[in-house]
């Protein structure tokens, strides 16, 4: 929870301990034919090994199985802090809301429940819209169809879009 923070809110209004638990419980799955968006499954996976030593436990990346949809969002939010600026918790409630993922605060209800589902399935599975709508990167302008498009340039792009005075 520390990890995903909305600015200026406190953690005592609202809750997000469910769906942060679904996405957690949901494999990121990888698509070669995407690209190589299985090194944001080893930024998610390194994230094991920073808890283990945080917490003085011994593992490693493979320790708990498949990396997690929300460990994939992390590791893409401090990549984001570090080629945009501002905070990684920051980015990653702005990745949040992009999936409209913010909307399901505690308690889920079924209906929200299976809302959420739906949202993480269609990340997943890479059914969003060909603007990344749907995804962790929506855009006013893209360049190709995000869909076929490795995350890390789909990232790239929504940094641009957001902050032109980052576009290379």
């Amino acid at each position: 929870m520390d990890q995903v923070r909305e600015e200026g809110v406190s953690h005592h209004e609202r809750t997000y301990w469910d769906v942060l638990r679904l996405m957690h419980s949901k494999e990121f799955v990888w698509m070669p034919e995407a690209g190589n968006d299985d090194n944001r499954i080893s930024d998610g996976l390194d994230l094991r090994i920073e808890f283990f030593h945080e917490n003085g436990a011994r593992g490693t990346k493979k320790t708990f199985g498949p990396c997690s949809v929300l460990e994939v969002m992390i590791g893409i939010s401090r990549r984001l802090a570090w080629s945009a600026g501002d905070g990684a918790e920051g980015w990653a409630w702005q990745l949040l809301r992009n999936l409209e993922l913010h909307k399901m605060y505690d308690p889920l209800s079924r209906r929200k429940a299976r809302r959420a589902d739906e949202i993480l399935e269609t990340l997943i599975w890479r059914n969003y819209s060909p603007d990344g709508v749907g995804g962790f990167f929506p855009l006013a302008w893209p360049s190709g169809d995000q869909t076929r498009i490795e995350i890390w340039y789909q990232m790239n792009e929504y940094i641009g879009e957001i902050h032109p005075e980052y576009s290379v």
